[in-house]
């Protein structure tokens, strides 16, 4: 079990959300669910400059076990996504509060 960070919130999907100020989020999925899923093998990011509506399914995650679509935790445009997770998706197995982090969301007002 990792160490949750203060500073995050979460939603009722299992995805996580790092504020890091004017309307930024650093998004990725929780322990519990990197847990479920088991060793992550492939990530399907959003894709980077389009605009998403909370709720929306915006990337997936495969692992050796099952895939999972990844919901929008907020209505916004895609800033940037994780390119460490093309070749080292086990990032969110090991690290899924730091380093696997999957995108970066400019929320809307």
């Amino acid at each position: 079990m990792h160490d949750i960070p203060s500073n995050l919130k979460f939603s009722k999907t299992h995805v996580w959300l790092e504020d890091l100020g004017e309307n930024n989020y650093r998004v990725g999925i929780t322990d519990f669910a990197q847990d479920e899923l088991g060793d992550i093998v492939f990530v399907e990011p959003p894709e980077e400059g389009r605009e998403y509506d909370q709720a929306d399914e915006c990337a997936v995650v495969e692992s050796v076990k099952s895939t999972s679509d990844i919901y929008c935790p907020l209505s916004g445009i895609i800033t940037e996504i994780n390119s460490e997770l093309n070749d080292t998706p086990d990032l969110i197995n090991s690290e899924p509060y730091s380093k696997g982090w999957i995108f970066i969301l400019k929320a809307k007002d």
